[in-house]
């Protein structure tokens, strides 16, 4: 069989595999490596969770570059701010991947309420909810398929010819509703604020099918747990750990980010390794907080099965994050205000 034959079959396998994924199976929500950069997508709980008048923050991860010409692309903006001790914001999320330019456009508003549980200030339990409209779309015309594949002139697909699929939809909108909850420690003192989150995703399970049959959206669950913790003057250790589940895919992640204050500034540099679970991903992450802004980058070293295909390369991602501060800043803000 020929190197050019051969080719034509894996293209084949990889398109249904594709149209089976997109179309048929209970899909996975897209993840962010800077997770806790985008908060609302985090855990509603979180929105307005910061000293200032508003928050606008922004994502953007590019993955699987090295295997395919049409990489999964990822992005997010978000705009929130606190109301005395409820929060409201709006989330823009946009996630693009495959030849049939898969798209996902969702936008939520979101709003929550923080709870003082005692009288110094120390203990809070905010709790939270979001509302949206999430569309999925797929361009048929740019998927090929094994109906379209002529032997003519050593093998190639030929789009004009018919597909063969019918009773599909090319746009389907769903209305999602998630909620969410966080307990912090809130003393300023502390050496240590530990912090703890769970939030729920897609909890009225809305019907995501293109061909018209009951296929529910799966619930996204997600537990969020972490600390500042502050080691001297000039350094400030924050471990984290995420766990993430929906039907049969599970994620872990295990953190460790440095935060390093300039001297006689309240800047201060960000580093930091991750690890994603399954032997998927080490994670390292560069950044700086600057005054109002907060840049971070990082890369996803492959570490999965995948990696003599990608040669260990796997996915960037930048996040920004604007606040406006008030009149009197706070040097070093609680864990779950940063």
């Amino acid at each position: 069989m020929s190197f050019q034959k051969n080719k034509m079959i894996k293209r084949i396998l990889l398109s249904g595999l594709l149209a089976l994924v997109m179309l048929q199976s209970s899909a996975q929500d897209f993840h962010l490596t800077h997770y806790d950069a985008a908060k609302i997508y985090l855990n509603p709980a979180m929105t307005g969770m910061f000293d200032g008048y508003y928050r606008i923050t922004a994502n953007y991860r590019n993955q699987w570059s090295a295997l395919t010409r049409n990489p999964f692309q990822t992005a997010a903006v978000a705009f929130d701010m606190p109301i005395k001790r409820y929060g409201a914001g709006i989330q823009i999320m946009n996630d693009r991947a495959g030849f049939g330019n898969f798209d996902v456009l969702q936008i939520n508003l979101s709003g929550s309420y923080d709870l003082q549980l005692d009288k110094k200030n120390i203990h809070h339990l905010a709790f939270g909810m979001e509302a949206g409209v999430i569309q999925k779309s797929v361009d048929y015309g740019k998927l090929s398929w094994d109906n379209q594949y002529t032997t003519i002139d050593g093998g190639s697909f030929d789009m004009a010819m018919p597909s063969g699929e019918s009773g599909y939809v090319e746009r389907k909108y769903l209305l999602d509703i998630s909620a969410g909850g966080l307990y912090y420690y809130a003393k300023e003192s502390s050496r240590i604020n530990p912090f703890v989150g769970f939030s729920a995703f897609h909890l009225n399970r809305p019907t995501e099918s293109f061909y018209g049959i009951d296929n529910k959206l799966p619930i996204h669950y997600i537990l969020h747990v972490g600390a500042r913790i502050g080691i001297n003057e000039r350094l400030q250790l924050q471990p984290r750990f995420l766990y993430m589940a929906q039907t049969n895919a599970q994620e872990m992640v295990f953190g460790l980010q440095a935060n390093i204050f300039l001297p006689n500034s309240e800047s201060y540099l960000i580093v930091g390794p991750s690890f994603r679970s399954s032997k998927d991903a080490f994670i390292m992450e560069v950044g700086l907080k600057n005054g109002p802004f907060t840049y971070r980058m990082s890369y996803d070293v492959n570490t999965s099965t995948l990696k003599p295909a990608t040669n260990n390369r796997g996915g960037i991602e930048f996040s920004v994050i604007y606040i406006a501060k008030r009149k009197t800043p706070v040097v070093a803000p609680n864990c779950p205000r940063l």
